[in-house]
């Protein structure tokens, strides 16, 4: 119905715009050659009102000069004939994009109709809520496949949770507890000195042992018998 009713006087009226443009410019051209030709003739006259005026013949020379005003003039004319062609011109190519951007916009207010039409909000919100309703029916399989089963089941959390807290607190204890190790000490050796070391006591011999033993004895002698 649309088409029937705005198709035909569309295309009629680019038809025509087109026919317009191309009878103007048709008519331009025309002016053109026209005035270039009046421009030879104009320059001819000025020639000939030049070679009257070195031959003493004022008169013809003034009645070449007449005709050469007459053809500027034309000229002038057909400058302003032109002129008024490209306004016209100008104005209806700009009439014809005008036409043709509105039919765009048309168009598309059109399509987004339909397609609004295609997609109303009653069906929006029905896809959303069977949207909520699957993620919410996930969610609740997701917990039941995630929950404890058999004797785990039956643990409490909160004393779980508990018993980990006093463990943590005994093991902190137990560190501090323990003693610490004093760090090793290294002696500290100056460069270029030596550290003297005693000798080594040596074994004594057999003969000394007996020398000692008998010193024992006369000492206990002599203090027996004063």
């Amino acid at each position: 119905m649309f088409n029937r009713l705005f198709g035909k006087p569309k295309e009629q009226a680019n038809a025509s715009a087109l026919a317009t443009l191309d009878k103007l410019n048709e008519t331009l051209d025309m002016l053109e050659k026209k005035e270039k030709v009046l421009e030879k003739k104009a320059a001819a006259e000025l020639e000939r009102a030049k070679e009257f005026s070195k031959a003493k013949n004022k008169r013809a020379a003034i009645q070449s000069l007449k005709r050469k005003k007459l053809y500027e003039q034309q000229i002038e004319q057909l400058g302003n004939f032109q002129l008024r062609i490209h306004d016209q011109m100008i104005m209806l190519e700009a009439a014809k994009a005008t036409t043709e951007t509105v039919d765009a916009l048309r168009t598309g207010a059109a399509a987004m109709k339909a397609m609004q039409k295609a997609t109303n909000i009653d069906d929006v919100d029905k896809t959303m809520d069977e949207i909520n309703e699957q993620t919410e029916n996930m969610k609740q399989i997701q917990d039941a496949l995630s929950a404890p089963l058999g004797a785990s089941a039956d643990f409490d959390e909160d004393e779980l949770e508990a018993e980990l807290e006093e463990l943590e607190g005994a093991e902190l204890e137990s560190q501090l507890l323990e003693p610490v190790a004093a760090p090793p000490v290294h002696p500290v050796q100056v460069p270029g000195t030596r550290i003297p070391t005693r000798p080594a006591p040596q074994k004594a011999s057999a003969e000394e042992d007996e020398l000692a033993a008998l010193q024992a004895e006369m000492a206990f002698k002599l203090q027996a018998n004063p």
